[in-house]
């Protein structure tokens, strides 16, 4: 069996041979299949979306007679579903196979990408990290490419408040004559911090909080499936 000759560090003159399975540390075996609730009940569907029935019809209508609008604008309190919904929108629009009920599929190619974040045609930006003038040119750069595959390219803003003055400026021109085959959708927790140029320019779609029986009445239903 193969050996592992060890020197000590006191002047090398003492060896220890050992075989080199021995030195190895045992394997552990990790379970990959747990996902916490937060991410495994994060709504994949317009079906899954809670308390917003106001801004769904609105989507919905807007696909089903292919009118849709040049830019969103989602405005809400944090973790109220601003992302996930312009995901679940972006999903359907670039879906290949949607069905009757406005749901995306699921299994296409284009669905598959954005649930994994691999899209190359739909960009999420974290405005409060990327709130500068460079940050908006590249925007405005790629935006002039055709999309992959597909008919449309998905810019997601978060926190487009964050921008700065001179951004909000240099993504004027873009929100008020995007090609044709480019779709924005903003979001923001603080529209007030929104110029009024670009609020002019968007589709508002405002999210409310949730009550009290809403939430019970979901925590409910999740507590059932999990048991």
């Amino acid at each position: 069996s193969q050996t592992l000759n060890r020197t000590s560090l006191s002047g090398g003159k003492k060896s220890l041979d050992l075989p080199a399975s021995n030195l190895q540390e045992p394997a552990q075996s990790l379970d990959n299949n747990y996902v916490v609730l937060a991410r495994k009940w994060r709504p994949a569907q317009f079906t899954d979306i809670v308390g917003q029935n106001h801004v769904i019809k609105t989507m919905v209508n807007a696909i089903t007679s292919q009118r849709i609008h040049q830019a969103y604008l989602m405005t809400g309190s944090r973790g109220i579903g601003k992302t996930s919904i312009a995901r679940i929108f972006a999903k359907a629009v670039r879906c290949q196979s949607l069905t009757s009920d406005v749901n995306s599929c699921g299994v296409c190619s284009s669905c598959r990408e954005i649930t994994l974040s691999t899209s190359v045609d739909v960009i999420e930006i974290d405005g409060a990290s990327n709130n500068g003038v460079d940050a908006v040119r590249e925007i405005r750069e790629s935006a002039k490419f055709l999309p992959a595959l597909g008919g449309r390219k998905i810019y997601i803003i978060d926190e487009v408040h964050m921008l700065s003055k001179s951004a909000f400026n240099a993504m004027l021109k873009t929100l008020e004559e995007p090609p044709e085959h480019v779709v924005f959708i903003l979001a923001t927790t603080d529209v007030q911090k929104v110029p009024i140029t670009i609020l002019s320019r968007c589709l508002q779609l405002k999210l409310r909080n949730l009550s009290a029986a809403e939430i019970e009445q979901h925590l409910r239903y999740v507590l059932e499936q999990e048991q």
